[in-house]
């Protein structure tokens, strides 16, 4: 018997509806009209509505909770957050040095590269934090001994600076997924002055408006540095002031007001 639903539907491929003594429902078929019946017969004995049965006590146990990126920082201990005086000054400064990279890229972007300046694949993201961070912020070695000052800058133990010779090479598609890949990496660890300096600059190339993506991720970074800096024991920490331009930045200049320090 037809549904309602299935009389009110366009027939796209004709289908013989009379029965065969030749054909059998249950074995596979044999050429496409016996195809098309067997389709026929299972979509007649589908219900037009299916209603699923969530049992709460499940969902309560199991505490399948979603959190929303709409999550806002945590507000900074007394005496921590800067002024908007500061805050002002700081995107002026930002917003000028975006300015000069949109207006220099091409100049910048000509300029060759030391030869031991390789820069990873887009999808290398191992590869990425240990040529930002280098290998003693990636894997957190203790600080070098003074007798290893004196040898010379080993980029691979120190990482690479963001010049603008590198940053301006980098498309929209990888400052995203090494902002990514820098942002899940100060998910674990502590804030460090190398991973501020590219922090910075990746944001400084960052265009607007933003994708979904990048968004989510500069919401996510924002609110990773209200954590570290709840959990500073004083207003001398050096990390405070990075930690406060990272939140800074991705409050006021991209607009997410609600991440915003208040004075």
């Amino acid at each position: 018997m037809k549904s309602d639903v299935e009389e009110l539907m366009p027939r796209l491929l004709p289908v013989e509806t009379g029965e065969s003594d030749d054909f059998k429902p249950n074995e596979p078929p044999r050429n496409p009209q016996e195809y098309l019946r067997q389709v026929q017969l299972e979509a007649s004995l589908c219900p037009d509505v299916v209603v699923a049965q969530i049992d709460p006590k499940k969902l309560r146990k199991n505490k399948q909770t979603v959190n929303a990126s709409v999550t806002g920082c945590q507000a900074a201990p007394q005496g921590f957050s800067p002024s908007l005086g500061w805050q002002r000054q700081q995107i002026s400064n930002f917003s000028e040095i975006r300015q000069s990279i949109n207006k220099h890229r091409k100049h910048w972007s000509s300029q060759s590269l030391d030869d031991n300046v390789i820069m990873p694949k887009l999808n290398d993201e191992e590869g990425w934090k240990k040529f930002c961070l280098g290998e003693r912020v990636y894997l957190n070695c203790p600080p070098p001994d003074r007798e290893d000052s004196d040898i010379g800058l080993d980029y691979t133990k120190m990482g690479f600076s963001p010049f603008l010779s590198i940053v301006s090479r980098l498309n929209q598609a990888t400052i995203s997924a090494v902002l990514e890949y820098l942002i899940n990496w100060f998910e674990e660890r502590e804030f460090a002055p190398q991973l501020g300096r590219w922090l910075y600059a990746l944001l400084a190339c960052l265009e607007k408006p933003l994708l979904p993506e990048s968004h989510s991720l500069i919401r996510q970074l924002a609110r990773r540095c209200s954590e570290v800096r709840a959990s500073l024991q004083s207003v001398e920490d050096e990390r405070l002031s990075g930690l406060n331009l990272m939140i800074c930045i991705v409050a006021r200049y991209f607009e997410q007001n609600d991440l915003a320090d208040q004075e």
